[in-house]
């Protein structure tokens, strides 16, 4: 029967590792158990089905966590989950029905401990528009996206152009394509999903016969169609589509109802492309491998998980609205104002459960009564919030303070449904949350055996979850379970002493069932071994047990009490939770709330604890900072003791681009870096660090900076450089701003400053644009006409700047030193035309006659400036006797 189930199964699901719970043990079986055991690094063996050896392996189920991490999250595996279901039959042992019940893959996470709290576990699909005659690839692709731990559920359409960036925004953990896409590797999405090493999966796709903007496939959504607003693009129709539907095939019988999807608009956030989101270092560092050293890192002041996560997804998708950026700066000014309020709120959010994703697991048919305790404790944390800030209020009107910011802090906390009654229902029914137990999803043999073990081992006491008083039938049981315990140890008290065994107990397990356990047999069990109303089952040299009749029937009806009580315990907390689902709105709208709240206090936090100001934010070309600091940084040098140089920049629409030129290691690097990320907090609605700042939207960002090859797709560290200049170009627009660094290296030196002069040019003249452009090609000043009296171009290129960082040198201070140098990382008008390179190599340790010989070099050739073959091998060859006279002297 179980080798039936299993290859039934193994035929259904093909494309997953199937495992099969039997018993407290998911197992693995035939060809399958090999790649488990091996990937697991668990025992593999065999058992004997129709007389024939058959490959298995298995572990015990409190492990499945631990091992589905490794199948999901490392190896990238699905795994279909077959549980097993008791049939009850009076009198014979339990028999089971075995089914999967969901297939776990990486994007179809609930609520497995390895779930990332601090990040979102998106699933994202996508819908490309078919290709019409004549055009030379997709236009539009429509993209529906959702957290399955927590229900947020997205939508929009973008262009070929933005997909890749959309991707690195929404970084999802597994995308789904329609199937017919599998067998087209060169079409438009597949490669670009795999040149960001997305992991893909694929569903069949679902006919969309429905009028335009309509949103209908009733075949696959389970939504109720009155739902479902008529704003959806057919692409985005036909996305929402194949996410539910690959939904309804994996997560099978945790198929929960979807809320609405919310449509993103195209212009609502700042686009910043996938290179820029690596390279400065927004969720991740590229050097730790981790969160840590990167901006979510720095700026964190969030106390909530969930809290933390809007955090992250804001940083990748800076508004490009003034309206709800100002409405957002309101907020953090409110509550960097309030110090004592900031503190506290700040306290009672730490005590905030993760309700959204609490209610989603409720919402799923999971979950267990410590969930519902979370719930009433997060409830009651909003209330409390509520009456602070109320009385914050009071305050502030007896003290006649007028502040235009109460409104934004008003309407937020006015937002908070309020949800005593829920939290009430649920104290009145559950115990104090240390006598809690969790619940286990299926009955499997051994669990009620294993519940009636825990009455000796706590003396008779019972776990009980819910109230014995909260319903009457459940206080009846509770009467009747304790009279039988009370007769259970009475009946072992007696036995005790009529047969003067003091090592005598009432035992249950699973093998033995009822029996009398005679811990002491040499001592205690003569007596008793001669009354023929004990029947020994089992017996080793120090212990013995024995069947007896009247705890065997005494033992059956505790069984079945206490099976009752469970099963009545069961029912009111699926009642509860049904409750909860019903006001699941008002609970995700609270929690959302709450989780803007923390970002906001978290932002105060952040302001007050670095300095950081409120920027002006305008909707023109404008990007105006004064003394703006690198966050990441700045908080490096402090931790070593150091302090950072801040800097100015002023671009606007007579100097909108400005050439930045100085020593290697002086700050070219830093300083375009912070001028983008001042842009993205200030549209976040951070605060941002520097004395002063005025922003105009930006409305995409871009970046060149720190390329390294790609030898996998066969590209040189040259030629992913030269991709990412050619898709700036392409794509930035007046409202952009842009950072490019050392554009045109790893070339020839007229093939690079050709190419970095093109570069300029396009962003000048096409582009028109924001821009910084640090190079090492001091030749390019003289080819945009640099004026060394205003450091500006001319003509043309009168709105091109020149800034640049400097070396300071003194004299030795003792007669064993070389001459003393430092950066000055300060910016000032002009053109650097000496890079200090030999200094950075000195500095790096380069052996001391490798830097005298690249000093003579460059001493030469500076001093011959047009050189031919000829010359240069003279010059080459008179360096090297230098050098071999230096060595033997």
């Amino acid at each position: 029967m179980l080798a039936m189930e299993i290859l039934r199964n193994l035929s259904r699901f093909p494309h997953c590792i199937l495992l099969t719970r039997v018993g407290q043990f998911y197992e693995s079986y035939f060809d399958q158990a090999n790649e488990v055991a091996h990937l697991l690094g668990i025992k593999l063996t065999s058992r004997v089905w129709d007389k024939q050896d058959v490959a298995m392996c298995g572990f015990p189920i409190m492990h499945l966590d631990k091992y589905l991490k490794v199948l999901v999250q490392q190896n990238k595996r699905f795994v279909a989950m077959c549980e097993e279901f008791p049939r009850y039959t009076p009198g014979k042992k339990p028999e089971f029905d075995r089914r999967v019940v969901r297939v776990i893959t990486p994007g179809t996470l609930i609520d497995e401990p390895f779930l990332n709290h601090y990040e979102n576990n998106f699933l994202l699909s996508v819908n490309p528009e078919p290709i019409s005659e004549g055009s030379l690839g997709m236009q539009s692709a429509g993209l529906a996206w959702i957290d399955v731990s927590t229900g947020e559920f997205f939508t929009k359409t973008c262009t070929l152009e933005d997909f890749k960036d959309e991707l690195a925004r929404i970084s999802p953990r597994e995308i789904v394509l329609a199937e017919e896409l599998r067998d087209q590797p060169s079409h438009l999405i597949r490669q670009l999903t795999q040149d960001e090493g997305s992991f893909i999966s694929y569903v069949p796709s679902i006919p969309m016969d429905e009028p335009q903007g309509s949103y209908t496939p009733e075949a696959t959504v389970p939504f109720a169609r009155d739902t479902i607003p008529e704003i959806y693009t057919p692409q985005e129709s036909g996305a929402i589509a194949v996410l539910t539907s690959y939904l309804r095939v994996n997560l099978l019988d945790y198929m929960p109802q979807l809320s609405t999807p919310n449509r993103e608009g195209a212009q609502e956030f700042m686009q910043i492309d996938s290179h820029t989101i690596r390279a400065l270092e927004i969720r991740e560092s590229t050097r730790e491998g981790g969160t840590t050293g990167s901006l979510l890192n720095v700026i964190k002041r969030t106390v909530t998980s969930s809290g933390t996560r809007l955090l992250a997804r804001r940083l990748c998708s800076p508004s490009t609205s003034v309206k709800e950026i100002e409405a957002r700066q309101a907020l953090v000014a409110f509550f960097y104002d309030r110090p004592h309020l900031r503190d506290d709120l700040v306290q009672l959010l730490k005590t905030c459960e993760d309700a959204g994703r609490i209610v989603q697991k409720l919402l799923l048919g999971r979950g267990e009564p410590r969930d519902l305790i979370a719930i009433k404790r997060t409830i009651h944390v909003w209330s409390s919030i509520k009456r602070r800030m109320e009385l914050e209020k009071k305050i502030s009107e007896k003290a006649v303070l007028s502040d235009r910011n109460w409104t934004s802090a008003d309407n937020l906390i006015k937002r908070l449904a309020d949800l005593q009654n829920l939290s009430v229902r649920i104290a009145l029914a559950l115990q104090d949350v240390g006598a809690v137990e969790p619940t286990p999803e299926n009955s499997a043999e051994g669990d009620t055996f294993q519940e009636v073990e825990k009455l000796a081992t706590y003396e008779g006491t019972y776990r009980s979850f819910i109230k014995p008083e909260f319903s009457e039938h459940l206080t009846t049981l509770h009467a009747t379970l304790n009279d039988l315990l009370d007769r259970r140890r009475a009946l072992e008290h007696n036995l005790q002493t009529e047969y003067n065994a003091p090592s005598l107990t009432l035992r249950i397990n699973p093998a033995q069932g009822m029996h009398v356990h005679i811990g002491r047999a040499k001592r205690d069990q003569p007596k008793l071994k001669s009354s023929p109303a004990f029947i020994n089952i089992s017996e080793n040299a120090s212990a013995s047990s024995y069947f007896y009749q009247p705890w065997s029937q005494l033992g059956g009806q505790i069984i079945e009490t206490t099976v009752a009580i469970s099963n009545a315990e069961k029912e009111i907390f699926n009642t509860l939770r049904n409750e909860v689902k019903a006001f699941s709105a008002q609970l995700r709208r609270n929690a959302r709330i709450l989780d803007e709240l923390d970002v906001t206090l978290g932002f105060a936090n952040l302001a007050a604890e670095l300095r950081f100001v409120r920027p002006i934010i305008k909707d023109d070309a404008m990007y105006e900072v004064t003394n703006g600091r690198h966050p990441t940084v700045e908080l490096g040098l402090l931790i070593s003791g150091r302090v950072f140089t801040p800097n100015s920049v002023t671009l606007e629409p007579t100097s909108r681009l400005h050439i930045i030129t100085g020593p290697n290691m002086a700050g070219k690097s830093t300083f375009l870096r912070q001028t983008a990320l001042i842009a993205i907090l200030a549209q976040t609605g951070s605060f941002v660090p520097a004395e002063h700042a005025a922003v105009g939207i930006v409305d995409k960002l871009f970046s060149r900076i720190g390329a390294k090859d790609d030898l996998f797709r066969d590209r040189s560290t040259f030629m992913v450089e030269m991709l990412e200049t050619a898709e700036i170009l392409r794509r930035a627009t007046p409202k952009s701003l842009v950072i490019m660094d050392e554009v045109g290296r790893g070339t020839t030196v007229k093939d690079g400053l050709a190419i970095a002069f093109a570069t300029v040019y396009h962003l000048l003249v096409q582009n028109r644009c924001r821009a910084l452009f640090a190079t090492h090609f001091h030749e390019l000043a003289d080819m945009l006409a640099h004026d060394a009296d205003p450091h500006h171009g001319q003509g043309i290129f009168r709105d091109v700047g020149f800034f640049c960082t400097d070396v300071l040198q003194t004299e030795a201070s003792c007669f064993l030193c070389d001459d003393y140098f430092a950066y000055s990382h300060r910016l000032r008008p002009g053109v650097n035309r000496d890079s200090h390179g030999l200094k950075v190599a000195q500095l790096a340790g380069i052996p001391q006659s490798a830097i005298h010989i690249a000093t003579n070099a460059l001493s030469a050739l500076r001093g011959r400036q047009l050189m031919d073959a000829s010359q240069l091998s003279a010059l080459g060859q008179e360096l090297a006797a230098i050098a071999q006279r230096s060595t033997f002297r």
